[in-house]
């Protein structure tokens, strides 16, 4: 099974434990020389939006908690000493052993965590919205109104809503994370 060409296979760690795994393997790596074997290893992230105390927070939120993916040339001998390491369970795969990310699965999560590694990239919403939805007003000086989705601006992360104030229809832009779904 012994290969020499690396490829991204996806190791099940406890969940919550992603970083001191990931940490543990790259000082396995420097230890015992096994760079040539273990190229990189990657917990997916992506910037996730949200609010907190009335003010908008960046968070990394994982994409895949509980996994790690590790980009390596496998054999039995690594595979070994990664599954020995404390808070592993085993590698994603069959019976026949680990089976490697196909190339259009590594694409999917990549392009996901490009967002970490490109400053340019806006941090995404945590919630997508509809026109003609009906939205309850969280933060902000409209707080606890309601309101019907009647633009939404993608690239800015904001929505216009119209809000019924004195009787009267009125547009109000918000930031997505200044409204929820009622529903």
């Amino acid at each position: 099974m012994a290969s020499s060409e690396k490829k991204w296979y996806v190791l099940q760690t406890y969940s919550g434990h992603e970083n001191k795994v990931k940490i543990s393997i790259e000082k396995l790596v420097i230890q015992k020389k096994l760079e040539d074997i273990v190229s990189q290893v990657k917990i997916p992230t992506m910037d996730v939006a949200e609010m907190k105390n009335g003010k908008k927070k960046v968070t990394k939120k994982k994409l895949m908690p509980g996994y790690i993916l590790v980009e390596m040339a496998m054999n039995e001998d690594i595979r070994f000493l990664l599954t020995s390491l404390p808070s592993v369970s085993t590698f994603v795969g069959s019976q026949e052993g680990p089976q490697p990310l196909e190339l259009d699965e590594i694409k999917n999560i990549f392009a996901d965590v490009a967002s970490v590694e490109s400053e340019e990239v806006a941090a995404r919403p945590r919630f997508f919205y509809k026109v003609g939805e009906t939205l309850k007003i969280v933060d902000g000086p409209f707080a606890n109104f309601s309101g019907v989705v009647d633009e939404i601006f993608p690239d800015k992360g904001r929505l216009r809503v119209k809000v019924e104030i004195f009787g009267r229809s009125t547009p109000v832009e918000l930031d997505y994370l200044q409204v929820k779904s009622e529903g």
